[in-house]
This record gives structure tokens, C-alpha cells and sequence, in this order.
């Protein structure tokens, strides 16, 4: 579909959703970015799972990079309350392949860093993680970690300070306060963090079909509507 053609469905479909919900709509487009990702590789605790996806669209991520080697993804609609919803998940999940590898590949050829998170002496402190170039955060895990290929592909590493006896945060809260460093800093350091107008032309069109009812049927109606 040509961007003319969405602008059109865009203007069609805004008469079925509510004011406040277009209004809302682009608000939380405006801040969306893809210039930091989470990349989140075998995790299988649904909650843990679930409150990460939810921490990305409070943090205006708009896209989680699931990779599924060992473990099935499986968030649980309990504690993401819809917010998968609004964001983009791309699964790395072919039988047989290393998806790690395959992860990395697709997002280096884009021009990401990729740092993994560890608990790590000798890593950076999260604050220290430079944001001159798109980065995607990995996290593993809870018990297992990160797998080998993802430590020693990864071009940075990083961890967050603690004073007490616990040796690490569950991913989940780790994921949270990796996410509000980053995009804090990265809003308050950078003019290009914002999403192209093609970028957010499609998340208008994708947001609207989920605001109103039936958005498959309108859309054909709307077609038919232009061909007579």
C-alpha cells in the first residue's frame, strides 16, 4: 500500500475512533523511537516476559527483537494489559539456525550497536553507554543468561550499579531502568531519535485499525466506495 492510499484509509477511519483516541494516538507516536531497541533472547517466564514488553511501550520503544532458540516466547496478556499491542515485535525462530546470530546480523547491517546486559565487574555502568549510534539492549534469561554467541558478538557491555547483597536485578526490573537511562538521555542528548513521517504515517494507519471496529471491513468498504 503506496503512502497516498494510507493518508486516505488515515482520514477515512479517524471519523470511527473517538477524538480523545486520535489525540492520544499521536501523542504517543511522537515519542515512539527506534533509535534504542531490546533485543530479548530464550526468555520463557511469562511474567518477566510480559512486564518488559510493557516497560518498552511506557519508554515509547517501538521495537523488541524476540529470539526464540531454546525457549518459546510466551508473554502473559495478564501484565502487558495491551501494550504489546502497540509495539513491533519481530521473532527469530527458524528450527535448526542460530537466531542469535541471525538477530545480530539484521540489526549490525542497520547500523546498531548491540550491548549485552551483565552483572559484570569490568562492564560500563549503564549511565556510561554511549548513545552516538542506534543501540539495542539485549537481556537473557534469568537463570541462563545470555548465550555465548550473544556475549561475544555483543559491542558492548553494560551493568547497573548495586550496593547491596543481591548480585543482580530480575530482567524484568533490569530491563525498566536500562530503558529509563537510556531514553531519558537519549531525548535530553539527541534531535534524531523521533520517528520518520513514513515511520509514523504507518503506525497511525496500524494504531487506528486496533481503536475501531470491524477496521478490515471499513477498509473495503472505503475501496469499493472509490471505485464506483
Amino acid at each position: 500500500m503506496n503512502n497516498a492510499l494510507k493518508s486516505q484509509l488515515i482520514q477515512y477511519l479517524r471519523q470511527f475512533a473517538t477524538e480523545d483516541r486520535w489525540q492520544r494516538i499521536n501523542e504517543v507516536m511522537d515519542k515512539r523511537t527506534r533509535y534504542l531497541s531490546v533485543i530479548l533472547e530464550d526468555i520463557y517466564q511469562p511474567h518477566n516476559a510480559s512486564a518488559v514488553l510493557r516497560s518498552c511501550d511506557c519508554f515509547g520503544i517501538q521495537d523488541v527483537h524476540i529470539i526464540e532458540n531454546k525457549n518459546e516466547f510466551d508473554p502473559n496478556k495478564g501484565v502487558t494489559i495491551g501494550a504489546d499491542q502497540w509495539i513491533t515485535l519481530q521473532s527469530y525462530n527458524q528450527p535448526g539456525e542460530n537466531n542469535t546470530e541471525r538477530c545480530y546480523r539484521q540489526l549490525k547491517e542497520k547500523g546498531y550497536q548491540i550491548i549485552a546486559t551483565t552483572p559484570h565487574d569490568n562492564d560500563a555502568t549503564i549511565d556510561e553507554i554511549p548513545l552516538d549510534q542506534k543501540t539495542a539492549l539485549v537481556f537473557g534469561a534469568e537463570l541462563t543468561g545470555l548465550s555465548d554467541y550473544a556475549l561475544e558478538h555483543a559491542d558492548g557491555y553494560a551493568k547497573i550499579p548495586m550496593v547491596g547483597f543481591s548480585e543482580s536485578f530480575n530482567i524484568s526490573v533490569s530491563a525498566a531502568l536500562c530503558l529509563y537511562e537510556l531514553s531519558t538521555r537519549l531525548r535530553k542528548s539527541r534531535d534524531d531519535w523521533a520517528l520518520a513521517e513514513p515511520e509514523k504515517l504507518d503506525l497511525q494507519f496500524n494504531w487506528l485499525k486496533k481503536s475501531v471496529r470491524a477496521p478490515e471491513k471499513l477498509i473495503q468498504r472505503y475501496l469499493e466506495e472509490q471505485e464506483e
